[in-house]
């Protein structure tokens, strides 16, 4: 039975926005031509990844995978790298990878399906094989860049398409690089490959989290994988016990979507004996360990949250809007705070958007016609560039300062656990609230923490600020200027 299993297609935890039309498709058919011939499962993950919207924009601007090692990872890569060159005009795609040894390994297999397609060798203007400088440059202009993975990696360039191997090993400083070099990208897009993560895979395990949780309009994750609690529901058994429940086939089957076409159940059996269990179930079966893994509702509870609910909450009387992007650049939201008839307090999304150029005429719309107290725009976050945008459009804007930001959030904080506000129960607003963390910015106070949020918080900036300047605006009650 076991030489005959063949691997699960389909990935045990699958992510990904709606969407009607894919060019995973005509990646798959490139592939290929060029000699790489993808498996099922890599062909729906490419498909989830290369969505389109109406207007022939990616619909996930980030794609993370997480599958055993030697199962066919890198053929995907190697197939969006193909993709970007031949088929989507990407001026730039970078590469990189924990270990320099994979991520050469990888430019001598695109050097080879390249090198072998008469169609897309001519194509071609240069082959650079330097060491540690490896790339390939189109008569176009295209290039795919091998970068070696470093604090800087990637800074200076304005890659199209990023692919980040090994994710495993990707720290903060690596994305933080990264991600202001995509801002500017017309249609960008950041995927993450990876084994299983270890309790420092901070990167990878906010990517995990959000790919758990579902609902994120930015993010396309697949992960093969057998159940987090294989092993822990093993603990204290005979070694012999364990191991003999680790050598189901089944098990190996959910996890390794390549068995019995890249990798034998024989091998995995010797894998097996030949490593412990904790490190056969990371290795094999991809049970991993987050630091993530149990974030969430850390600062307002679910069930507090949940009892603020009301779809049927309305807002009368002079409102406030706020605007707020995700450090990427990626999403933007608009949120408006109000008065409701009975006194509390309204929080809603207006808008939550990829990208930020629809932003400006979306807020001259909403001051025209709502005649708002004010537009509050957070200076020293990512939105602070729209400043400018809106005050030459007509748009005075309320810029709080650093405490009366710790004010806002603390703000919005007590009139949540204090009964005395109303949210519609958005999906976007609610995943905020339940990945948020805080920072500390000055003596007791504290903000949202947008760098370690495993989720985007922009819908929650926003409607924080919103708030605060109904309260704290003229026109409201001078008695709820307490916060």
């Amino acid at each position: 039975m076991s030489a005959s299993i063949l691997g699960v297609q389909y990935p045990r935890i699958r992510s990904v926005p709606p969407y009607a039309r894919t060019s995973g498709p005509d990646v798959a058919e490139l592939a290929e031509r060029a000699g790489l011939v993808l498996d099922p499962w890599q062909r729906l993950f490419l498909d989830d990844a290369l969505a389109e919207d109406e207007r022939g924009k990616w619909v996930c601007f980030e794609c993370g995978i997480i599958v055993s090692r030697q199962n066919g990872k890198g053929g995907i890569f190697e197939a969006r790298v193909l993709g970007g060159l031949f088929l989507f005009d990407e001026r730039l795609i970078l590469y990189s990878a924990h270990e320099f040894k994979t991520a050469s390994e990888f430019f001598l297999r695109i050097k080879s399906l390249i090198d072998g397609s008469d169609d897309l060798r001519r194509r071609v203007r240069k082959v650079i094989t330097s060491h540690g400088d490896e790339g390939i440059e189109l008569l176009s202009g295209q290039r795919l860049r091998i970068i070696a993975r470093s604090r800087a990696s990637g800074r200076g360039f304005s890659g199209d398409c990023n692919i980040m191997d090994e994710a495993f090993n990707l720290g903060p400083a690596q994305i933080g690089a990264l991600m202001p070099t995509m801002s500017a990208m017309p249609n960008p897009q950041l995927y993450y490959g990876s084994s299983a993560g270890f309790e420092d895979s901070f990167q990878l395990g906010t990517v995990r989290a959000r790919g758990i949780t579902g609902g994120d309009p930015s993010l396309c994750f697949c992960e093969w994988s057998v159940p987090d609690d294989t092993l822990s529901a093993l603990e204290g058994k005979p070694l012999a016990e364990v191991r003999k429940a680790l050598a189901d086939p089944r098990l190996h089957a959910m996890a390794n979507p390549a068995l019995g076409i890249r990798i034998s159940s024989e091998f995995v059996l010797k894998e097996l004996r030949s490593m412990d269990p904790e490190t056969f179930a990371r290795e094999r079966l991809s049970i991993g360990t987050y630091p993530t893994e149990d974030a969430g509702w850390q600062i307002i509870s679910e069930e507090t949250w949940t009892a603020r609910e009301d779809p049927e909450s309305r807002r009368t009387g002079r409102v406030a809007f706020s605007l707020d992007i995700t450090p990427d650049r990626t999403m933007g939201a608009i949120a408006v705070g109000g008065r409701r008839a009975d006194g509390l307090l309204h929080s809603e999304v207006i808008d939550h958007q990829r990208g930020t150029g629809w932003m400006v005429e979306r807020a001259v719309e909403l001051v025209e016609r709502h005649d708002p107290i004010a537009v509050v725009v957070d200076a020293a976050g990512p939105a602070g560039n729209l400043i400018a945008d809106l005050q030459n459009a007509g748009i005075e804007v309320l810029v709080p300062t650093v405490r009366e930001v710790g004010q806002a959030c603390t703000g919005f904080y007590d009139a949540v656990m204090q009964d005395r506000v109303r949210h519609l129960g958005q999906a976007a607003l609610t995943a905020a609230v339940a990945g948020a963390g805080k920072r500390t910015i000055g003596d007791g106070a504290w903000a949202w923490d947008r760098r370690h949020a495993a989720v985007d918080i922009c819908p929650l900036v926003a409607a924080t600020n919103a708030v605060w300047a109904v309260v704290t605006q003229p026109e409201s009650d001078p008695l709820d200027n307490i916060w």
